[in-house]
């Protein structure tokens, strides 16, 4: 609709109001659509953590527990299995968008996602290394 507005406003001076009508109403309706899908992008945004979260369980719980146990080929088949299911997870996870991101990357580099961090917040008093 924002294009039609420009179209309109360029082809004619006397359409510039027909112009100024359909851009607010091209305003109006992203204003709309940015509100409704925000449940739907909040959403899709906890999900897709739960899915990295479960990655991230089951790649330690390999490391710590399974892998001393594991032959070598055991070993490279479960680390197979979480790269593909990391993978598939990267493919259809929205990207964080530039606050999220540099909120997060401030948070890695003061050491607030190490496992020692976390295990002293959850009052566990087992650091885990990692």
């Amino acid at each position: 609709m924002a294009a039609i507005s420009g179209i309109v406003a360029l082809v004619s001076a006397t359409g510039r109001v027909a112009a100024d009508v359909i851009g607010l109403v091209a305003s109006g309706f992203g204003a709309i659509l940015t509100t409704v899908n925000a449940s739907h992008w909040m959403n899709q945004a906890a999900a897709s953590g739960n899915a990295y979260l479960e990655i991230q369980t089951a790649a330690r719980q390999a490391r710590e527990v399974d892998l001393p146990y594991f032959a070598i080929e055991e070993a490279r088949q479960v680390l197979v299995e979480i790269t593909a299911r990391r993978d598939e997870q990267n493919k259809t996870a929205e990207p964080p968008n530039r606050r999220a991101y540099k909120r997060a990357r401030r948070s890695i580099d003061s050491g607030g996602q190490t496992m020692e961090r976390r295990a002293r917040l959850a009052g566990t008093g087992r650091a885990v290394s990692g």
